[in-house]
């Protein structure tokens, strides 16, 4: 489809109110669910292998609160290229912004690290309406290069810059004596030459990234997590930061991964439907052919 329409398909439906686009969130929950039973068996697959521990009738549970959490996260992402500034901080509080702020107060960038988890699209809006430094949103490009620039056009209304993960290191050059902000989302699989290193993780197994350790080392900046957890009130999150590590240069080779891996699983675990569980994370194996 010709890229011009696409685009003008998704602002037509980001001009919907949220009452409007919550209804079609419901009618998209009856027939993925229960029409066509969208990647239900790679979700109740991961809910297994993750929690050997729950019951087959907890796993459904979690899987059936997961598909219905999952299509209000796709008319949210319509809503995003109209949404304003208001709406966006009305609909994502930030609990404790001055964990962020006292890194820069004293001249440190910071490295973010986050995960799929509640509402990141939206977090990338409200993490670029915090602070006036620079906020770079660190990404794997989509293969089709219509979509990723769609895409980044849309995340980058409120003024943060994508980075694809490989151009990081030259705009950090280009930000050496400026204070930033390097936002990952460091739960995807990566290819097996992007990474070689694996951890247990959720129970299983994991082939994980270890680039935003990287950065951290190089540049000494404090790694911080942002938990963009689920309020009550549908549509409506909350995000909170919370410093993993202090000095990157006291810690050992991959200590900083397995910190950040281990604060994601923790938060999964305290409320796993939030986590995205269509995706086929495991996919990797040490046996895997490179």
């Amino acid at each position: 489809m010709n890229k011009k329409i696409i685009s003008g398909l998704l602002f037509c439906f980001s001009l919907l109110p949220f009452w409007a686009l919550y209804i079609l969130s419901d009618f998209l929950y009856f027939v993925i669910y229960y029409v066509f039973k969208y990647r239900k068996s790679i979700v109740i697959s991961n809910l297994k292998n993750s929690f050997p521990e729950k019951s087959v009738d907890e796993i459904h549970q979690i899987a059936k609160k997961f598909f219905r959490y999952f299509p209000d996260i796709i008319v949210e992402a319509l809503k995003m290229r109209t949404i304003t500034e208001k709406q966006v901080i009305n609909r994502i509080e930030l609990l404790n912004p001055e964990e962020v702020y006292k890194h820069f107060e004293v001249g440190k960038s910071v490295i973010g690290v986050t995960a799929h988890y509640g509402n990141w699209e939206l977090g990338i809006y409200r993490m670029s309406l915090m602070t006036e430094y620079p906020r770079l949103i660190i990404y794997k490009p989509l293969n089709n290069k219509d979509f990723d620039q769609i895409y980044n056009s849309i995340r980058t209304r409120f003024g943060a810059t994508m980075v694809p993960m490989k151009q990081i290191l030259r705009h950090l050059v280009r930000l050496k004596n400026q204070r930033n902000m390097s936002m990952f989302v460091a739960d995807q699989t990566p290819l097996h030459q992007d990474s070689d290193y694996f951890m247990e993780f959720l129970n299983q197994d994991t082939l994980v990234y270890t680039g935003a350790e990287r950065i951290a080392q190089l540049t000494e900046s404090p790694v911080v997590y942002c938990h963009i957890g689920r309020k009550q009130k549908r549509g409506h999150y909350y995000c909170k930061f919370t410093t993993l590590v202090e000095n990157p240069s006291t810690h050992q080779k991959h200590e900083i991964t397995q910190i950040h891996n281990k604060f994601t699983e923790k938060m999964i675990r305290e409320e796993p439907a939030y986590w995205l569980w269509t995706h086929r994370r495991w996919k990797r194996t040490r046996t895997t052919e490179k």
